[in-house]
């Protein structure tokens, strides 16, 4: 086989796997002028919002800029961050001993079809909203059912508060979670959506798949168990559609991590 006709090859099952869920495949190629691409991933810098107990944040170090000896222009840093900093990937492990690490996490899982359901409005009432099975019946009956596979996103809205620590978190105790404030998912919903719904991802544009208030994290615990990996700090989710958008999230690949910066994408029609 010529090197021309395996790039073909790989092209076609690369652009099957990213866009297969939006629409019948056509064998012709893929337009990607009409096809939108949007950055759910906050900036890394030194802004860069971690959870509380972290000892340290994100860091940027240069290693070299300018001119090298031999007269060309050279650009190189070193960085350092917590896992659990910025957008980021929590491995089930996170919160479940003897499940899967950010390096056993099969590649397959961080592509997918999307599903957003927005409580903005909720979230603004009540700084400590919980997404209800309520609130999904209420989607489902507009939207259809949730696929199987499904990455679920929750969008609360709080993404417009980044980087204002005070405000994305509700407070700015370092290394205090008891004064926390954000809405997010509710332990009800997420046991329904990983045991009725087959769900293999789930992310909200807050600091924690549990809402801001929560002690015992439950709903970490809960996706943790069934080595379904999560999704925190996304931005822009208001920019996608209910249901039709694409995710490729693709995690640092932290061998035994617990976690790592991710860089999510989203692509629809």
């Amino acid at each position: 086989m010529n090197k021309n006709k395996a790039s073909k090859i790989l092209l076609y099952i690369f652009s099957f796997m990213l866009f297969a869920p939006l629409s019948s495949f056509s064998k012709e190629a893929i337009n990607f002028n009409k096809i939108h691409i949007v950055d759910l991933t906050h900036v890394f810098d030194a802004s860069t919002i971690a959870w509380p107990t972290e000892k340290s944040g994100f860091e940027l170090k240069p290693s070299f800029k300018g001119i090298t000896k031999s007269g060309f222009f050279y650009f190189s840093n070193t960085f350092c961050s917590p896992e659990h900093s910025g957008t980021h990937l929590d491995a089930p492990m996170h919160f479940a001993q003897g499940h899967w690490t950010s390096s056993d996490i099969p590649v397959e899982r961080f592509v997918g079809p999307a599903v957003v359901v927005d409580i903005s409005r909720q979230a603004a009432r009540n700084v400590d909203y919980r997404l209800t099975r309520e609130d999904l019946n209420n989607w489902e009956k507009t939207h259809g059912r949730v696929p199987k596979d499904a990455i679920f996103l929750l969008r609360t809205g709080w993404s417009q508060k980044w980087p204002d620590r005070k405000a994305y978190l509700g407070d700015d105790t370092p290394g205090d979670v008891t004064k926390l404030h954000f809405p997010s998912f509710g332990s009800e919903v997420v046991s329904f959506l990983i045991q009725e719904r087959g769900v293999r991802m789930i992310g909200v544009d807050t600091a924690s798949i549990d809402y801001g208030q929560s002690q015992d994290f439950i709903v970490h615990r809960l996706v943790g168990a069934a080595n379904v990996p999560a999704l925190e700090n996304l931005s822009d989710l208001e920019k996608l559609p209910a249901t039709g958008a694409t995710i490729v999230a693709l995690p640092m690949k932290i061998g035994q991590g617990s976690g790592a910066p991710t860089r999510v994408i989203a692509f629809y029609p």
